[in-house]
């Protein structure tokens, strides 16, 4: 396998505005471990934005632990792709 596989970083996200006061990271991995959250992700139509410097502050933080206030801006970006992403996949 290739240098760059294992330098490959993934992370999930998940926030129910209805039940989290913060979006949660769901999962964390590099090298196979992000090949399957990123499969997975393809796999269930969830939209995926690739941001190596977000994701690399992502992968400091624990499973369901929900994302510090620093992060608030970032994150909010991705959101806001995906919620445009599931518009146009709409129409």
């Amino acid at each position: 396998m290739s240098e760059e596989f294992y330098k490959k970083r993934a992370a999930a996200l998940r926030y129910d505005q209805n039940k989290d006061h913060s979006p949660r990271v769901t999962a964390v991995g590099k090298g196979y471990v992000a090949e399957e959250i990123i499969n997975r992700a393809k796999e269930n139509n969830v939209p995926i934005q690739e941001d190596p410097s977000l994701v690399a502050l992502l992968s400091t933080l624990n499973i369901n632990e929900t994302i510090p206030e620093e992060l608030y801006q970032a994150v909010a970006e991705v959101f806001a792709y995906v919620y445009q992403i599931d518009k146009k996949a709409k129409k």
